[in-house]
């Protein structure tokens, strides 16, 4: 072969289209536009969207379906931004075609994702989700009984250098500043600002901070131990035993609001999508006619008000209890007649907790809870990109993952129903397949050394044994 120069060529001006390399559409994403087409995805999106789209001339709009395959690209190709969709899509063709755009017609630019996200209500975003669960539904992948919850926190996209203060707007820094100024400091250094800030408690206070970009971010300490300004996303995920581990439903709220103030909107919000899908007379029959009637959580979701919360519900809890020693179920003296009569309905329902989770089904539950519930965390947010969050306010947050999570719904339909998984698990595939095709070589090729050598010093001997016989009857 030989040696070749690069050389800079001018770009011609025009092109026959003969000339123009083939492109080869991506089985993957083949699969999911024939699931989307079959279930007239893109004029269910058309006539729910209409509304936010202007009949008079004006900016090229973008069309709903594909603004919604833009943020589906997100957690199949685990990218975090709008703006890194958008340079994915105008660098590859099969997206392109995935989109629905010809092979020389440009892809959406980032500013148009965004500015179609913020036309877009929430309310939308939630309907297209809920739709998504029902071409599971069709496929037979909810079973809808049991109910998962648990939730992680999302990094925020806001510094803790860029808080103030939320009576005077003050910066930390400059707060800092002053403290030393008044401890005797007339000029403090860095060091010695950093010495004087590592002394303060409740320094981290969200009653007298925040972010002037993203008011909604709490600081908080994120799972790794950190503190960031952040946001908390719920989950509720199917559990039930003909479910597959679909996620139902996703709150997007305060950080530091703890999990008993919110698990109660977060099955509501699972309820009321598994309502719509038995409402659909095409898909009422296929999901568990006690849909939504058994909760499982972890221990940080055990309390007494949750406790007799989910018995008004009419929900069956398995909810992990925590270690909080005896328990004293006598009301004081001081307290009504209503409270005392509050306190033995969760005791009652505690107790009838403490005895579910001890059967094998609660048990069999609790397992089911560790292998679908932890792994929609590590696909939505870690191989899918989401931990660290690009976008600022709650509810630009809430749309953006949303369909994210719906992504992770049909790659759950993806692999079950087709074999396909995502385009970046094939490659990895690939690659750990020759990794173990080398490895499995070289263990061969080793043995085989070893084998011959064993051969070597068998012939050796027998060698060397025939030749002291010779000599011996000599």
């Amino acid at each position: 072969m030989a040696l070749g120069k690069r050389k800079e060529v001018a770009q011609p001006l025009f092109i026959s289209t003969a000339n123009l390399p083939s492109v080869r559409s991506n089985p993957f994403y083949d699969a999911v536009n024939k699931v989307l087409a079959a279930h007239q995805f893109d004029p269910f999106v058309e006539s729910l969207c209409g509304k936010f789209y202007s009949d008079k001339v004006g900016r090229p709009g973008l069309a709903p379906g594909v603004y919604f395959r833009c943020l589906l690209i997100g957690y199949f190709e685990g990218l975090d931004s709008e703006r890194g969709i958008a340079w994915r899509c105008s660098d590859s063709k099969s997206l392109g075609l995935f989109l629905g755009y010809a092979i020389d017609a440009k892809t959406p630019d980032h500013s148009t994702i965004s500015r179609t996200r913020r036309l877009i209500d929430l309310e939308t975003h939630q309907e297209v989700f809920a739709y998504v669960l029902k071409i599971l539904a069709n496929h037979d992948l909810i079973d809808g009984k049991t109910i998962g919850v648990d939730s992680t926190t999302l990094e925020a996209n806001a510094a803790l250098r860029s808080i103030v203060r939320r009576d005077s707007g003050q910066g930390y820094q400059d707060f800092l500043t002053e403290l030393a100024k008044q401890s005797g400091i007339e000029t403090p250094t860095r060091e010695d600002l950093a010495k004087l800030d590592k002394k303060r408690k409740n320094k981290g206070n969200n009653d007298d901070w925040q972010n002037p970009h993203d008011p909604d971010a709490k600081i908080t300490k994120m799972k790794d131990g950190t503190t960031h300004l952040a946001h908390k996303a719920e989950h509720a995920v199917d559990l039930g035993e003909a479910g597959h581990g679909a996620i139902l439903a996703v709150n997007v709220c305060d950080a530091v609001v703890g999990d008993t103030k919110t698990l109660c909107d977060t099955i509501n919000e699972a309820s009321e999508h598994l309502r719509t899908i038995v409402d659909d007379g095409r898909v009422s029959d296929k999901i568990s006619e006690q849909w939504a009637s058994e909760v499982v959580t972890d221990k940080g979701y055990h309390s007494n008000d949750i406790m007799r919360d989910l018995t008004q519900m009419e929900l069956r809890s398995y909810v992990s209890e925590p270690d909080r020693g005896q328990r004293s179920w006598t009301a004081p003296d001081s307290a009504s007649d209503d409270a005392a009569l509050d306190l033995l309905d969760a005791r009652d329902a505690t107790y009838a907790n403490r005895r579910r989770i001890k059967g094998e089904r609660g048990k069999a539950l609790l397992r089911r809870r560790g292998e679908f519930l932890e792994r929609s965390f590590a696909h939505a947010y870690e191989t899918g990109a989401m931990r660290r969050l690009h976008l600022r306010h709650r509810d630009n947050i809430a749309k953006r993952v949303l369909i994210h999570v719906a992504g992770f719904n049909l790659g759950l339909l993806m692999r079950l129903k087709y074999g396909l998984v995502k385009p970046r698990r094939l490659h990895q595939a690939a690659f750990f397949a020759l990794a173990r095709l080398w490895s499995a070589w070289r263990r061969l090729h080793a043995a085989i050394g070893v084998i011959e050598d064993g051969i070597g010093m068998i012939a050796s001997r027998i060698e060397t044994a025939t030749t002291v016989s010779a000599g011996r009857a000599a």
